[in-house]
């Protein structure tokens, strides 16, 4: 039970990150209005976890312009897909041993 409680990855401890990665996980990318909408969060919230992921190399940002404006697109990386897929199959375990 130990070795399942330490597979559960911290960085997706918060339903902030969760939903993130969630997004990202069935959408090739996802932009930071989208983000922002979907998840029902503040620019600023938003932006702290964003930075969380990716500075865990969870997620990449690409950044354009669209018409002058700035636009922040959103993708899982490879790593980041591995390590949400490793934190739900941690969780499914946890959830099977408590029945």
């Amino acid at each position: 039970m130990k070795e399942i409680i330490y597979a559960i990855n911290q960085e997706f401890e918060s339903r902030v990150r969760l939903g993130i990665m969630s997004v990202l996980m069935v959408n090739d990318s996802a932009d930071f209005k989208t983000l922002r909408e979907m998840l029902e969060l503040t620019d600023g919230n938003l932006q702290s976890h964003l930075k969380g992921l990716e500075k865990a190399g969870y997620i990449q940002v690409k950044k354009k312009f669209i018409d002058r404006k700035p636009n922040s697109n959103y993708v899982a990386t490879r790593l980041g897909k591995k390590a949400f897929d490793d934190h739900l199959k941690a969780l499914e375990s946890y959830l099977k041993k408590q029945k």
